[in-house]
């Protein structure tokens, strides 16, 4: 290994699919913590590098389906068998969970109802529950067994073989899966900061479609919580990749 591979080595992977659904908390955390990183945005044409050459590799969210056949998704698809036949610790986070479950040979459908925001249509807060599975996953240490969530999304996952349900709720079942030892994928954000949300309430339809100033009330309300598990997660991820100490 040349001395350019062991420094990314010592990195992490990070790819968006569209501009205004960034790292969030995760790049805070990157800082906090002075951890190097690269991010790569595919909706500006970015390709992703070989992510074997890096600590772990995190896949965002977006607008477009893994079922979509462009270039873009393509691309990102075999991107993501290379990372989980080399092993490399993997982070998908909505999108990227859907993403996860499609390299690795299960399906995305549409869901019933979409889930937005942070309640149901029916006004059910939206919240997950850790299977028994998720109890004792790496990924959730120190995180109790029910949390609210925030969801954007339209479709969901069908689980292939191998594939393990961590998290399910009320609506689409199959909110978190793992894959293997150390590849996990999130339905819901955790990520998610105000600055972005308050983005993404001016940019996403169904968001817009929405009361801004519910919105904005009921994210104040379980803010302490969210950031909290949010927080919590990544840095369990990060411990997964060697980049923090636990």
């Amino acid at each position: 290994m040349n001395n350019e591979e062991n420094k990314k080595r010592k990195k992490l992977l990070i790819v968006r699919n569209i501009a205004h659904e960034g790292p969030g908390m995760l790049a805070e955390l990157l800082e906090e913590y002075s951890l190097g990183f690269e991010l790569y945005d595919l909706s500006k044409g970015d390709s992703i590098p070989d992510p074997r050459n890096y600590a772990g590799v995190v896949v965002l969210g977006g607008p477009q389906s893994a079922n979509d056949t462009t270039p873009q998704i393509r691309h990102g698809l075999q991107r993501i068998r290379e990372t989980l036949d080399a092993g490399v610790p993997f982070l998908g986070i909505c999108l990227g969970l859907q993403l996860l479950v499609a390299a690795a040979g299960g399906r995305v459908v549409r869901c019933h109802r979409k889930e937005i925001g942070f309640r149901d249509p029916d006004g059910f807060p939206f919240m997950v529950q850790l299977t028994s599975e998720g109890k004792r996953d790496a990924l959730f240490n120190g995180i109790p067994e029910n949390l609210r969530v925030f969801q954007l999304h339209g479709e969901t996952v069908m689980l292939g073989d191998g594939m393990i349900l961590l998290a399910k709720s009320r609506g689409c079942e199959n909110q978190i899966v793992r894959l293997g030892s150390n590849a996990w994928g999130l339905q819901c954000h955790f990520e998610m900061t105000d600055v972005m949300f308050k983005s993404w309430m001016e940019i996403d339809p169904d968001l817009m479609a929405l009361d801004r100033e519910e919105l904005l009330t009921e994210f104040d309300a379980i803010r302490d919580e969210y950031e909290a598990t949010g927080r919590t997660i990544l840095l369990n991820f990060l411990a997964v990749t060697g980049l923090v100490n636990k």
